[in-house]
């Protein structure tokens, strides 16, 4: 099958034609907007995988430690009809699990150094329904909060930071304190270490305290359970989900779902990822729009041949075609190549960027600072395909003066001088 003239020749003009200095130097700018296009193109890709990887891998890690959805009584207190409130949010179809939970904050100390932790007192046998968190415990931590014994699972770093391991004896120091001629004295308690955990969410690693729910209410002094940890079929669904509950569960309840935990984070993570969208396609306008300078000058020295295809009866809009092609051929494959490279990194960066942390002798990610310690990346089809018609259309629009122009050239004065 015979392709068209205009395709065949936008085709040639992209590899360069003749070898002429000067066509030298236009196929060196094509080959620049080209490259700058996959540049661009695979600058959005990368970025927007790890943002995505970043958001979705925070996400699951604060899901491992947080439930879905919270329910609890006001002001701290216990709830006032444990049971009932159980069998009614298992009740709703999307709830799969229910743990009842105390929640409080105290100090840990172990001799001179102190933090403040936060603690929360569990049901062993029920914990696992909630949070994925329990499953991976080291040396079965979970299984040795006897109540009365007064055993704590302490988060790694917490651990690391008041120097303790499994079998240390540290002190907890409740908030409210006893009453005594002497004034108010605070309440302490010798807790041992019997385990350790590690959720990859320093947050939460740095000062969560786990106990037995006995315990906890023994040493702050509740009658059960402050609340009770929901975890759904689809987290996607905890709002729906928690605002249905409120209206069908007995008594003056709070409910707070995981949307609503870190709301802030979320949102900042969603503005800077628009914000950076937005960044970067102007770098891919930038290069596409470098086919301008490109494609004018292709027409300056094409004079000569527009005039003769002029002359040999092709039209205007042929003419036009021709370079559009060109133009287009140049935005194409550089947003391929874009596309390849952004993707080959982006689904390779767990082994890019280790290697260039050894190279450089540098941690590009502080856990402490970003709550993980390891480059994350999810490349989805919903960013890959609007930067790929975004280039594609940026490319085109650039062609379309340039275009114009050599389709305006007037065959007798393209080869007066010829």
């Amino acid at each position: 099958m015979q392709l068209p003239y205009e395709l065949m020749l936008g085709w040639r003009y992209t590899r360069a034609g003749r070898a002429t200095r000067r066509n030298g130097f236009i196929s060196f700018i094509s080959g620049v907007s080209m490259l700058g296009i996959a540049l661009g193109v695979a600058a959005l890709i990368i970025v927007l995988s790890v943002m995505n990887g970043f958001q979705k891998e925070v996400r699951d890690r604060m899901l491992g430690v947080v439930s879905h959805i919270e329910i609890f009584a006001p002001g701290g207190n216990a709830l006032p009809d444990l049971n009932r409130t159980l069998a009614e949010v298992r009740a709703h179809p999307q709830v799969v699990g229910a743990a009842p939970f105390i929640a409080s904050q105290a100090l840990l100390a172990r001799g001179e150094d102190m933090k403040g932790a936060i603690v929360r007192g569990i049901e062993p046998a029920l914990e696992p329904e909630v949070t994925d968190l329990v499953v991976g415990l080291k040396n079965s931590g979970l299984a040795r909060l006897v109540p009365g014994q007064f055993g704590v699972i302490l988060g790694g770093e917490l651990a690391q930071s008041l120097g303790v391991r499994e079998g240390d004896v540290v002190t907890l120091i409740a908030p409210s304190g006893q009453v005594t001629p002497a004034g108010v004295v605070p309440r302490l308690k010798q807790m041992t270490v019997v385990g350790t955990f590690d959720s990859g969410h320093y947050e939460y690693d740095s000062a969560l305290v786990l106990m037995h729910e006995a315990d906890a209410a023994r040493i702050f002094r509740l009658e059960g359970p402050t609340g009770i940890r929901l975890k759904l079929k689809d987290l996607h669904q905890a709002r729906k989900v928690a605002s249905e509950l409120a209206q069908t569960l007995t008594g003056d309840l709070l409910i707070r779902d995981w949307t609503r935990q870190n709301k802030t984070w979320f949102s900042a993570v969603e503005l800077e990822k628009r914000m950076m969208f937005i960044i970067l396609t102007l770098i891919v306008a930038v290069a596409a729009f470098n086919l301008v300078s490109t494609l004018v000058m292709t027409v300056t020295d094409k004079r000569a041949d527009i005039a003769i295809l002029r002359t040999l009866g092709a039209s205007p809009q042929s003419i036009m075609g021709v370079f559009m092609v060109q133009g287009a051929m140049v935005g194409v494959i550089g947003t391929l190549a874009g596309l390849l490279l952004g993707l080959g990194v982006a689904f390779n960066i767990d082994v890019i960027v280790p290697a260039l942390e050894r190279l450089f002798h540098a941690s590009f990610l502080p856990k402490d600072i970003y709550l993980i310690s390891r480059m994350p990346s999810d490349p989805q089809s919903a960013d890959i395909m609007p930067i790929a018609v975004i280039s594609l259309v940026l490319s085109f629009l650039a062609t379309l003066y340039p275009s114009w122009r050599a389709s305006r050239v007037n065959p007798a004065e393209a080869l007066r001088y010829e």
